[in-house]
């Protein structure tokens, strides 16, 4: 419950400072150096040194890769019907593909399926932070690009991109050093990554004209609560794979978006209010529909 309450307070917060005008204009830029240079790192080199591997794994460590690509095909799909600038599509790309594994996805999972169910969903979400942080830079450096399409410029930014990084260093340091002493400060600026991060959404957030966007935001959705879980559960169901392994996998398949997404949207300068828009709704119905799946995972 205080997980729920913290999203509420933080995204409202950003809200009111933004409507109410206590901040400055584009504030929220500051706020997102220190989600993408401080606390995402942190997250990575307290939580990747700790995975075990196994066989099994494989499940949830494809299964963010796997969606993520099929929301590439579906807004490809969605293209062809609908008019979309870099940007927008970008924008619908990410948010789509990629869901809040970590900050909804622990205690939720925790509470369904116990410490080990935990154990499955971190490994989902370093999954999807892998993505993120490679294939997801990839794709805003890209969308953002205003001149000639260049390689070589979005590969370097991608792997300048502070959380992959980060990421490289979690899995070589502990081969040379023992990181765990600064396993408490680790904890404490990981800590503050989903404030800080709603904080910045709030911030951006604007409802104002949601009329406008509200087809592309509700073919996302469909996508990213619906359709993504489904398709996981299929193909495990058709497998004959009913492992918790593969119930935790399917159910972080139906969290809502990412909120890193949003953060990176800003950053590289793409829909933005968009990008804010399917966070924001999405996180809402995304409390109902994780209910739901819970229910429909029993099946398998």
């Amino acid at each position: 419950m205080n997980n729920f309450i913290l999203i509420a307070i933080a995204i409202l917060a950003g809200a009111a400072a933004r409507k109410f005008k206590k901040l400055p204009q584009n504030s929220y830029v500051a706020v997102n150096f220190w989600v993408i240079y401080i606390a995402l790192p942190a997250i990575a080199l307290k939580y990747i040194p700790q995975i075990k591997w196994s066989t099994e794994l494989i499940i949830p460590f494809a299964m963010p890769l796997f969606i993520f690509g099929l929301s590439f095909i579906f807004i490809e799909i969605i293209s062809r019907f609908i008019q979309l600038n870099k940007a927008t599509k970008a924008v619908l790309i990410l948010l789509s593909g990629l869901g809040n594994t970590s900050f909804l996805g622990f205690p939720l999972t925790e509470a369904y399926y116990g410490k080990e169910g935990l154990e499955i969903a971190i490994l989902c979400d370093q999954s999807s932070f892998l993505i993120v942080s490679t294939l997801g830079v990839f794709i805003a450096a890209k969308a953002s690009d205003t001149g000639n399409f260049s390689i070589s410029s979005i590969v370097k930014k991608v792997i300048s991109f502070p959380p992959f990084l980060a990421f490289i260093a979690a899995f070589t340091l502990p081969q040379l050093v023992d990181l765990s002493p600064i396993n408490p400060l680790l904890d404490i600026l990981g800590a503050t990554l989903v404030p800080m991060a709603l904080f910045s959404v709030g911030l951006q957030l604007q409802l104002k004209d949601w009329k406008a966007d509200v087809r592309l935001v509700s073919l996302s959705l469909l996508f990213r609560l619906f359709i993504a879980p489904l398709s996981v559960f299929i193909i495990l169901f058709a497998l004959n794979i009913s492992s918790l392994t593969a119930k935790v996998s399917v159910f972080e398949a139906s969290m809502s978006p990412m909120v890193t997404p949003t953060i990176i949207a800003a950053q590289y300068g793409l829909n933005n209010k968009l990008a804010s828009l399917i966070l924001g709704i999405g996180i809402i119905i995304g409390f109902f529909s994780t209910f739901m799946w819970s229910e429909i995972i029993q099946f398998l």
